[in-house]
């Protein structure tokens, strides 16, 4: 799961802008982005309070519009480090206890198994939410002020998949109800929250949080289409979503909160509060405070962020006071198109880091190419089944009855791992996957549909008539 969620973080050559940065990172991205797909993309370094910024490609594929350092992105789970400093805040003037039970705060919570979940549970993700559980989507519309508040209200009915504090697993759930506590003790809705307390005070003027609108400024997001990019179409913020995944920044915003959080001093939070979302926030949570994930090895703080058709990286070195940010408007594919290499190269150059790159990823390539072909040479076996429906037919006995009937029984076990097995591998639903990854949803329901369709014809013929 650790692995998972550090890696969440083949169409169009996108030139670099003339003015872009030469050496390392420059070339680095100028070739990258080219292998990967991605249509535009923003950084910011941030080095001892200093800034620097740049950005390369379009806003959108053959729009000619440039992506600039100002260009907001959907950050996807980064803004799960804006929850947490936003519920520190409210610690810290007394509003809030860490280790309280929810339902001191919520009262969809009172008599409920999930109940005594604390709120430090929530932001280091060992209330015992699953990460599917954390996938299931929300029903209401996503512009309706009251959206967050009532899917919180289901999701306080729901049993959690471990018993509190016991175990860690990544969970959206976590933060959609670290949201609604915002809201509920500090009377205020979660974006105007977030807005007036922290990306205010900041200075982040190229930033805001999903408020159910449209924002035409907004890079637009672009998924895998069977190795290329396709861009979405533009589509409203998400209020649900937005304590998990819906803050809206540009780098040279996010560099600005990078910074807050390495400086050591009390201003949004206090100092020790920073300190504290920054180291484990439990013996069940060592690689994850509250609101980042940790790795001792390189002593950062970082998070990726995944939203359909964008993916970012925020890392901080605090002991150096460096960190970096990068944005991409491209989702990735599987093994082809994937924008891991150049996030987390970018990432590691500016850092001073060593990253020797993902490989070739032959073995997800494989998958993928596979589940592409499938569908095709399942079609293309139901042709040859009919133009040897009477050798089908003409089977006989215990062995001619195994070959009849065993390529169902795989082909429905074949479904049964997608329709069952994949979301709990990934953690989502098969639909939730195609918001992601169209191109992977349809070649699994494809493969799934054409392999049990297949048998079915197969036996059908068998047990058919003779022509005459």
């Amino acid at each position: 799961m650790r692995l998972f969620f550090i890696l969440l973080a083949l169409g169009v050559v996108t030139a670099a802008r003339a003015d872009a940065p030469r050496g390392s990172i420059g070339d680095f991205i100028a070739a990258e982005m080219a292998v990967s797909g991605v249509p535009g993309l923003a950084y910011a370094i941030v080095k001892n309070g200093e800034f620097q910024s740049d950005a390369y490609g379009e806003v959108l594929i053959g729009s000619g519009r440039l992506v600039t350092p100002d260009t907001p992105f959907l950050l996807g789970s980064i803004s799960k480090s804006f929850t947490a400093m936003a519920v520190m805040r409210l610690v810290e003037v007394g509003k809030v206890d860490l280790d309280a039970p929810i339902s001191h705060y919520l009262k969809a919570f009172a008599d409920q198994s999930s109940g005594a979940i604390t709120t430090r549970q929530l932001l280091s993700h060992t209330s015992g939410y699953s990460t599917l559980q954390g996938n299931e989507a929300a029903f209401d519309p996503v512009d309706d002020k009251e959206a967050l508040s009532r899917q919180v209200d289901r999701i306080a009915g729901w049993t959690p998949a471990y018993v509190p504090g016991t175990k860690w697993e990544y969970s959206n759930a976590n933060y959609q109800i670290a949201g609604a506590l915002i809201e509920a003790v500090s009377g205020r809705g979660y974006a105007s929250y977030i807005r007036t307390e922290i990306l205010d005070p900041i200075g982040m003027t190229h930033s805001f949080v999903a408020d159910g609108q449209i924002h035409d400024e907004m890079a637009r997001g672009h998924r895998p289409w069977f190795g290329t990019k396709h861009a979405m179409e533009p589509d409203r913020t998400n209020r649900v979503t937005a304590p998990q995944g819906g803050v809206i920044a540009s780098a040279r915003d996010l560099a600005r909160y990078l910074a807050i959080m390495m400086n050591g001093a009390d201003d949004i939070i206090s100092s020790e509060s920073k300190a504290a979302m920054l180291r484990p926030a439990s013996t069940v949570s060592p690689f994850y405070g509250l609101g980042w994930f940790l790795s001792s090895e390189t002593g950062t703080a970082f998070h990726s962020g995944s939203s359909p058709g964008v993916e970012t990286l925020a890392t901080l070195m605090p002991a150096q006071n460096k960190g970096v940010v990068v944005l991409v408007n491209a989702g990735s594919g599987i093994g082809f198109g994937e924008t891991t290499e150049l996030r987390t190269g970018i990432s590691a150059r500016a850092l001073g880091l060593d990253y020797a790159g993902e490989g070739s990823r032959w073995e997800q390539k494989a998958v993928f190419v596979a589940l592409v072909l499938l569908p095709i040479a399942y079609v293309l076996s139901m042709i040859w089944a009919w133009l040897h429906r009477d050798d089908l037919r003409a089977k006989s006995g215990w062995s001619g009855q195994f070959s009849l009937w065993f390529p169902l029984c795989t082909t429905l076990g074949i479904a049964g791992i997608v329709f069952l097995l994949i979301p709990r591998v990934f953690g989502a639903s098969i639909e939730t996957l195609s918001r992601f990854q169209p191109d992977l949803g349809i070649a699994f329901v494809a493969t799934a549909a054409t392999g049990v369709l297949w048998a079915a014809f197969r036996l059908g013929l068998a047990y058919s008539r003779p022509d005459r």
